[in-house]
């Protein structure tokens, strides 16, 4: 630690999730898998949403940026995590690598979750004010509120950042966690971190409970339009385009909340490990899931572009009949 000192830098290394080393191989099994079926997945959406006109609609373009914001997201911290795991925690991390790493953490998971809030408004348009929806979700005004989600994630990301690599380190770098998470590497900090802990706290709030709100309000009214309706098939519709969505933010702010807007004397690190890798290898496996098994739209386009890349079948093959018999007599 003397040496740390005087050369200004300091390391970190990640406790191991055992000592055993046939535990540490199943468990780097695991997470390769989890991290590959996401980046299988969101690949699969974007490059979908990319190739197919049919869905070049607002709705589905927040689901592309949805998708590349899950692929930085998992690349930001499965890498890593694979790294140390094989070094059964001795692998050595400095200070501006894992400030880095809490950067781009807190830009894409504040962007993913304010995106998750206008794609619920993109929703609210559709249902409550449909005749004017081309009007309102111009193509401007998309690609507005998905730069202003991931600026607002850059301003929520940058002070918090340089606070916590501002902290002096003195004492055993072990962080107990498997990245570098803010509240675990501030508690390794010896100086007084309140004013530090109440920073991420704001920006939790900012990051995460003001846009939930924001959804709870959008999909108040969307519910109170449903009830209204007289057509059964028109409130089931109206439903389906929602459920996706809505299993998605459960599962975002419900981790989310359990880890930052929890008082600390709640907080148990046993449980924080449990959910955060819940959000950081299943969340973003599951949300490319979730929107193509439950939409039928996305699941017709997928098999579409996968026959066009591996000539499976005729794409017509995978069209809905009435578009094929029209397609016929045209």
């Amino acid at each position: 630690m003397e040496e740390e000192n005087q050369t200004g830098v300091v390391y970190f290394h990640f406790r191991p999730f055992s000592t055993n080393s046939t535990v540490a191989s199943l468990v780097f099994v695991g997470f390769l898998l989890l991290y590959l079926g996401s980046l299988i997945g969101n690949l699969t959406i974007g490059l979908t949403v990319w190739q197919d006109h049919s869905l070049h609609t607002p709705m589905y373009f927040f689901l592309f940026a949805l998708a590349t914001l899950e692929l930085g997201y998992s690349t930001n911290i499965a890498p890593l995590t694979l790294a140390s795991i094989l070094s059964m925690g001795k692998m050595l991390i400095s200070l501006p690598s894992c400030g880095a790493q809490m950067f781009f953490f807190i830009l894409l998971g504040g962007s993913d979750c304010v995106l998750l809030a206008v794609m619920a408004y993109d929703r609210y348009v559709a249902i409550c004010h449909p005749l004017h929806y081309s009007l309102i979700m111009s193509w401007q005004l998309c690609g507005q509120m998905t730069l202003g989600s991931l600026g607002l994630g850059f301003l929520l990301s940058l002070p918090v950042t340089i606070l916590i690599c501002h902290l002096p380190f003195c004492g055993h770098n072990e962080i107990y966690h498997f990245f570098c998470d803010m509240p675990a590497v501030m508690r390794l900090a010896c100086t007084d971190t309140r004013i530090h802990q109440a920073a991420l706290f704001a920006i939790s709030v900012a990051a995460v409970a003001i846009p939930f709100l924001l959804i709870c309000l959008s999909y108040g009214c969307i519910v109170a339009t449903i009830l209204r309706m007289k057509s059964t098939e028109g409130r089931r519709r109206a439903f389906s385009t929602c459920s996706s969505h809505l299993l998605v933010v459960i599962l975002q702010y419900g981790c989310c909340t359990l880890i930052y807007l929890r008082p600390s004397s709640s907080y148990t690190t046993e449980e924080g490990l449990a959910v955060s890798v819940v959000y950081t290898f299943f969340s973003p496996l599951l949300n490319p899931l979730i929107y193509s098994i439950r939409n039928q739209e996305v699941t017709v386009a997928v098999k579409r572009l996968l026959a066009r890349m591996f000539w499976l079948r005729k794409p017509e093959t995978f069209l809905p009949r009435k578009i094929i018999h029209q397609t016929r007599r045209d």
